[in-house]
């Protein structure tokens, strides 16, 4: 059988009490029983410098990667030359599919032609030829 119970009422006015709480961190000698450091903190502030030491790590650490040769050693990143590489390689492609392109305009007008249909532009621009004037010596 299942018995449900309320839900406990979060009291905001504890929490920050408890948050506000102090507390004695004493770091003492082990044989001798002499206090060497005494910290007086509350659970706040240890909140608050454990999360701005790991934001601060996390900043440090991505800063590290970005601005540095080190991102070159993550796998799949890829080499300081690689960027130029693709560059050129697209442009190779480019001029090849450009190449193909022509070459298939070229063969489908050269079938068309073999095979007797008329090609569908005709070209209709008038050439004008100089008259030559020939010389009788």
């Amino acid at each position: 059988m299942l018995f449900l119970q309320p839900m406990a009422i979060l009291n905001t006015s504890e929490t920050f009490k408890r948050l506000r709480n102090r507390y004695r961190l004493v770091v003492m000698n082990d044989d001798t029983f002499e206090e060497l450091i005494t910290f007086k903190l509350d659970r706040l502030s240890v909140y608050i410098m454990m999360s701005s030491i790991f934001v601060i790590l996390v900043s440090l650490t991505v800063a590290l990667i970005v601005f540095t040769p080190m991102k070159y050693y993550i796998p799949g990143y890829g080499s300081r030359n690689s960027e130029t590489e693709f560059k050129l390689l697209k442009i190779r492609t480019d001029s090849l599919e450009q190449a193909i392109h022509y070459n298939d305009q070229y063969i489908n007008g050269v079938k068309k032609v073999l095979n007797g249909t008329s090609p569908g532009k005709l070209d209709t621009v008038a050439i004008k030829i100089p008259n030559a004037e020939v010389t009788n010596d």
